[in-house]
């Protein structure tokens, strides 16, 4: 196996693993800034305040998002297992 096929396996492994996180989280950041920003002009200081609504958020979107993450990591499962014979030659 020549080292710039698995540079490359690496960097789509890693890649997509960043896209699938990052669906995840983002939301769960942007609703933690806002809950943020409220507690600051309103000066509550309560901790689980910001908890429960980047909870929900976060699993709101691993639900909605489910369905693409799980056929984006099976297409790459499929290119990885086409890619078989180029990367044992």
């Amino acid at each position: 196996m020549q080292p710039e096929v698995f540079v490359d396996i690496v960097r789509q492994a890693l890649g997509l693993v960043a896209l699938l996180v990052a669906a995840s989280i983002i939301p769960s950041l942007i609703v933690g800034l806002c809950v943020s920003i409220f507690q600051a002009a309103t000066s509550i200081n309560e901790q689980t305040l910001s908890f429960l609504p980047r909870l929900l958020v976060t699993v709101a979107a691993l639900m909605v998002g489910a369905h693409w993450g799980l056929e984006k990591l099976m297409g790459f499962f499929q290119q990885m297992v086409e890619e078989i014979p180029q990367v044992l030659a």
